[in-house]
């Protein structure tokens, strides 16, 4: 019987390539991100592509530094991040420039699987660079609301929601959306913060982002917070969050 080969960075990126779709790519550009790195492939592909090589951890590494996006999500999906050191976290964070679909789903996905997710968190929304700065945004907003509540450092916690109000003025675009998200995952899965962030919501109110060449809109937190309490969706952990 013919052996099946081996799956390669090579063989995936053709198979990326042969999937890719100039429409889907014009749509990753509405939204800002670097049509350049980007080759049109569906996430309900990448599924697909992830399925077949799930466990393969050198794999993923090696495909998240082609520097394509559809390459670097499907790393995501695939890499499992317990097993990633700091420094590999580190260099995601910083090679998702420019694609903020990385920097905002993909790091979080594996950093909050890591041991170090907290502290690299707290080092990266103090960067001067956006893409690594939404990251640690993204990352504590994963924390929240997957690690139970008598885990968590309350006091910290607000602490960083008060950094929100002081810094949301001079944030760059895509720092803004990440911290109001904080604020709305605060509210909606940390229990005994839900006041202080209501009140913290109500301090920021309505946040202008730019979202590019679309119709899409920033959530208002305090509508976004009322909204998961009535869905009964309120302090209920994720297990994941990956998508």
């Amino acid at each position: 019987m013919p052996t099946l080969a081996v799956p390669t960075v090579d063989s995936i990126m053709a198979e990326l390539k042969g999937k890719g779709k100039e429409a889907t790519r014009k749509i990753y550009s509405k939204h800002g991100m670097d049509i350049n790195r980007v080759l049109g492939v569906s996430v309900a592909d990448l599924k697909v592509i992830a399925k077949a090589i799930k466990g393969d951890q050198g794999l993923a590494l090696e495909l998240y530094k082609t520097g394509m996006m559809d390459a670097m999500y499907l790393a995501g999906m695939v890499a499992d991040g317990a097993k990633m050191t700091r420094e590999q976290l580190n260099e995601w964070a910083d090679g998702a420039e420019g694609l903020q679909m990385i920097s905002e789903y993909t790091v979080p996905w594996v950093t909050v699987e890591n041991e170090h997710a907290w502290a690299l968190a707290l080092k990266w929304i103090k960067s001067k660079k956006e893409n690594v700065a939404a990251a640690g945004w993204s990352t504590l907003c994963g924390l929240v609301a997957t690690v139970p509540d008598e885990d968590l450092d309350l006091g910290e916690i607000e602490g960083l929601m008060a950094d929100v109000v002081k810094g949301m003025g001079k944030a760059p675009n895509r720092v803004k959306y990440t911290m109001n998200t904080f604020v709305i995952s605060v509210g909606g899965y940390v229990k005994p913060l839900l006041k202080q962030a209501k009140a913290i919501a109500k301090q920021i109110g309505t946040v202008n982002v730019d979202v590019g060449e679309t119709a899409c809109t920033v959530p208002v937190a305090t509508a976004y917070i009322e909204k998961m309490i009535v869905a009964g969706k309120w302090g209920k952990k994720k297990k994941t969050i990956r998508c």
